[in-house]
């Protein structure tokens, strides 16, 4: 079951940025709301943002606005995360997850995939 795949980290120095991407499986159920959430090492798992997959509207954590943009290619099930002027502190693993309905939580996750920001 591949429903959801997280790909584009690595290790980046600070100050570059990467672009994430998020491939949904046709198979997998519905979206209201995609979402990408960090897990720091030692850390619990922290919201970055959501997106409206029918409108595009976006919502995001205080701690990345301005820095980071989720964005979606709905014909291709996409969802992207532009990271730019990326900080050490930024090192984690990043997840994707779908919320399926406008009320309710996130409940098919990816695998995760981990961002490295050397100083």
């Amino acid at each position: 079951q591949a429903q959801l795949v997280e790909a584009g980290g690595g290790l980046v120095p600070a100050g570059g940025s990467l672009r994430l991407a998020c491939v949904k499986s046709a198979r997998t159920e519905s979206i209201y709301y995609m979402g990408w959430f960090l897990q720091a090492p030692g850390k619990a798992r922290k919201f970055i943002g959501r997106i409206d997959w029918s409108r595009g509207n976006t919502e995001y954590a205080d701690s990345v606005k301005d820095r980071f943009t989720i964005s979606r290619d709905k014909p291709r099930r996409t969802m992207f995360l532009q990271m730019n002027n990326l900080q050490p502190e930024d090192t984690a693993v990043y997840y994707c997850a779908i919320q399926p309905r406008y009320t309710g939580e996130f409940r098919t996750w990816g695998q995760g995939t981990q961002v490295t920001v050397s100083s």
